[in-house]
């Protein structure tokens, strides 16, 4: 029982460490004034005043800086930026990751280690480096540009470096293999018999694939795009090398309040608020098929 105790009591502990302790500093901050001072807000906490002291801290706290977000269109306009950037880059992650994943699931079993070492080989090079190669790509003398001049396809550079098209070719780029890795989990998993059933009731092969391959690949679709949405709502890299001062992303904003302006209540704000975007759906969406699981017993 001690040895079950135990091992449950080991994640929690995780999570206690690494997520509740710091979303708790950091909603403390969000809730704190900007001050000219080390660290740059207040109320602090003094435990030499006793009791009263922390009544004290307790009172000074306030939402004054979420009704600040608010009222700032600056924050709004790069939370909906943002949203939109991501989804779009989910979406296109996914059309280019599906058929990868379905083209591996169903390769010969010997080519299949080697078809995932291809799939994972590019994290074994530094993620700036990668970002910083697709700049060189991308720019108006870059290789992109260079190859469809030269075979004839335009005859003026291409504007794409600094644009949200850039943006969009980094995130897809960085994030395919998250995609890839569960949707090929699943895939890989999958009776083929399952097909061969629906071909002998008269299904044509792309009906098969409706009706049998896209549903059962759906859990493995929906973890793909989780893994793929949640960082690139808060990308800060790609948008700030790529896509330049024009593209307008909460990871951006959160980094020039915490380093250039140096308001650290307002850039926790911003990423408490950031966070519940992100937790707030998660919680819903795994409810949701939980009770479908229910349902379906």
């Amino acid at each position: 029982m001690l040895a079950r105790r135990v091992l449950i009591g080991v994640p929690y502990l995780w999570l206690l460490v690494l997520f509740l302790v710091p979303f708790g500093i950091v909603l403390k901050i969000a809730l704190s004034d900007y001050a000219l001072s080390i660290p740059p807000y207040t109320p602090t906490m003094d435990f030499s005043q006793g009791w009263s002291g922390v009544k004290r801290f307790f009172a000074a706290l306030d939402l004054e800086n979420f009704w600040f977000l608010s009222e700032d269109d600056l924050y709004w306009k790069a939370y909906l930026s943002s949203l939109r950037i991501a989804l779009i880059s989910t979406f296109l992650t996914l059309l280019a990751g599906f058929p990868i994943a379905y083209a591996m699931a169903r390769a010969p079993q010997e080519w299949r280690p080697a078809l995932m070492m291809l799939v994972i080989l590019p994290f074994w090079t530094s993620f700036l480096i990668r970002v910083y190669a697709w700049m060189g790509i991308l720019s108006n003398e870059g290789f992109l540009n260079q190859a469809l001049m030269g075979l004839g396809v335009i005859g003026t550079p291409l504007t794409l470096l600094n644009t949200d098209i850039a943006v969009y070719i980094g995130i897809v780029y960085t994030y395919l293999p998250f995609m890839i890795l569960p949707v090929y989990a699943t895939l890989e998993r999958m009776d083929e018999s399952l097909l061969e059933a629906a071909e002998d009731l008269g299904c044509s092969r792309l009906s098969a694939f409706w009706s049998v391959t896209f549903p059962l690949a759906r859990p493995g679709m929906v973890a793909g795009c989780f893994l793929v949405f949640i960082p690139a709502l808060g990308e800060f890299v790609i948008p700030s090398l790529l896509g330049g001062s024009g593209t307008l992303m909460i990871g951006k904003v959160l980094w020039e309040e915490f380093f250039a302006n140096r308001d650290w209540p307002v850039a926790s704000a911003v990423a408490i608020v950031l966070l519940l975007l992100l937790i707030v759906p998660i919680i819903l969406f795994q409810r949701n098929e939980q009770k479908q699981r229910e349902a379906n017993r």
